[in-house]
């Protein structure tokens, strides 16, 4: 009977198996309940003990997208017909549609600063990436190093010189503002994640190009980029997760023109306190762009965590 040493047995493939199935289960617990709080009414989001069986409702997302007032019982006894499926929900409740929330808004400027300083952060991560790998710079490891070091202390420890700083400048509560200091944070990261994706690209093919009558700049974008677009796709996913999700610095430095979704979610109140099923459907949705970015982008990501790891 042959035996290989490299591959594992039925018994270690089974135990593999379920470990990663229990770990996923136990991964995505938490967010099939933040799912589920958003279809539950007020009254059974705080239920005692929680409610895993509940009649769905829509009332979370039709707080979450609008704003209301009570009706008085005058409007109560004789109220006007409900044109649509959401003012009907509110009149359940006893509440009248008032006009939109800001949620739309906050929505849309965690997509521009996000994906605006994801994008920023690629075009200089990988130009500088490119320098460091293929030229030779002074001091080049030192540079590297203070690159590196700015990882080294939470960002929210210089928030008030950045804050100060930002007011001089005029760049409180602007989407400029945010994209820029998105940027400086995850700089760091993306120059050394790319540096290590592109000295893996030997530079061979870019001493053939260049014999071909290529400049520098056209082997940089039509060799050098295409080969290296694994490291770039797994690096843009790690700079918007850090951007999107960033709560800290929102708060400081925005409130009103260019606040993200992260610091308005929490302050969702409905009528008697906060209100759990708009704040778990503001959750939901939040959470779509960057999983659909990172589902288009998962072969890219997979191949780029393995990439580099075996050397001819």
């Amino acid at each position: 009977m042959s035996y290989s040493v490299t591959d594992p047995s039925p018994l270690s493939r089974w135990i593999a198996g379920v470990t990663v199935v229990l770990y996923a289960m136990i991964t995505l617990l938490p967010l099939l309940w933040i799912i589920a709080t958003g279809f539950k009414s007020p009254e059974d989001s705080i239920a005692y003990p929680p409610k895993v069986i509940f009649e769905p409702s829509l009332e979370g997302y039709v707080n979450l997208f609008t704003t209301r007032t009570r009706i008085s019982e005058e409007e109560q006894a004789t109220p006007p017909p409900a044109e649509t499926w959401y003012e009907r929900i509110a009149r359940e409740q006893g509440q009248s549609i008032a006009g939109p929330s800001r949620y739309g808004e906050r929505f849309v400027n965690s997509v521009i600063i996000g994906f605006g300083s994801t994008f920023l952060c690629m075009v200089l991560g990988t130009a500088a990436a490119y320098a460091f790998s293929r030229f030779r710079v002074p001091l080049r490891d030192d540079l590297m190093f203070f690159i590196l070091s700015t990882r080294m202390m939470p960002p929210i420890a210089v928030a008030i010189p950045i804050f100060l700083m930002f007011r001089q400048l005029g760049l409180n509560d602007t989407h400029l503002g945010m994209i820029l200091l998105y940027t400086a944070v995850n700089l760091s990261l993306s120059v050394w994640l790319l540096k290590g994706f592109i000295d893996e690209i030997p530079v061979e093919y870019e001493e053939a190009a260049l014999i071909d009558g290529y400049t520098r700049f056209q082997a940089f974008t039509k060799v050098v980029l295409p080969q290296a677009a694994t490291g770039i796709a797994s690096t843009a996913i790690f700079c918007l997760i850090f951007a999107w999700n960033e709560y800290a610095f929102a708060v400081l430095l925005t409130s009103g023109t260019a606040q993200t979704a992260p610091p308005f979610i929490p302050t969702i109140i409905g009528v008697g306190g906060k209100d759990w099923p708009a704040v778990a459907a503001g959750a939901t949705i939040f959470l779509v762009p960057v999983m659909v970015f990172t589902i288009l982008l998962r072969k890219h990501l997979l191949r780029g965590i393995t990439f580099g790891a075996v050397r001819k």
